[in-house]
């Protein structure tokens, strides 16, 4: 195993929810976070495997910034789902963290070397991200997700929509 295991670093907190503006304006009105960017990812990825399978991935999402953590919220739109397999239909509850990736495909094998191996994979353009089921070892799923300018301009734009922000206008689309 690679020493890239022991040194990761995780910058977000994933929780599924059933309606993922609702659960936003619960976040922003309720815990103070926010604003929330929201995603509609519907078609967006090719490539996409769920345990091995060829497969599907449709989601909505919001996206915001709370201190140095990404809080984003998932509301899965196909099924199965790798979000579903942790988070029944009908309940709201936490999914994982996720780490950036310098090396998708070696990461991939220092995660199979573990016994997780990827339970849903997918791509878009550069980007490639992963989740690994690691459940049963600290009690979420962990995902990678490859650090490029594309994504990283994405996370800026979470990053800067929080910053000084007052509480107006607290869930926005994203794109």
């Amino acid at each position: 195993m690679d020493d890239r295991l022991l040194k990761r670093e995780i910058f977000q907190s994933a929780w599924v929810v059933d309606d993922v503006e609702s659960a936003s304006y619960f976040w922003t009105q309720t815990l103070g976070v926010g604003p929330f960017l929201l995603f509609d990812f519907v078609d967006a990825f090719s490539d996409v495997l769920y345990r091995g399978e060829p497969g599907e991935f449709r989601v909505l999402l919001a996206l915001a910034q709370s201190g140095q953590t990404q809080i984003e919220l998932i509301q899965p739109m196909s099924h199965p789902s790798v979000y579903r397999d942790s988070v029944d239909v009908g309940k709201t509850g936490f999914h994982h963290v996720c780490a950036w990736t310098s090396d998708f495909e070696a990461d991939l094998m220092d995660f199979e070397s573990i016994g997780c191996p990827a339970a849903f994979s997918a791509k878009s353009g550069e980007t490639q991200f992963a989740y690994f089921d690691t459940r049963d070892m600290i009690g979420c799923m962990f995902e990678i997700v490859t650090r490029n300018e594309e994504v990283e301009e994405l996370f800026r734009r979470v990053e800067e929509a929080a910053i000084n922000w007052d509480g107006s206008d607290p869930v926005r689309k994203g794109n």
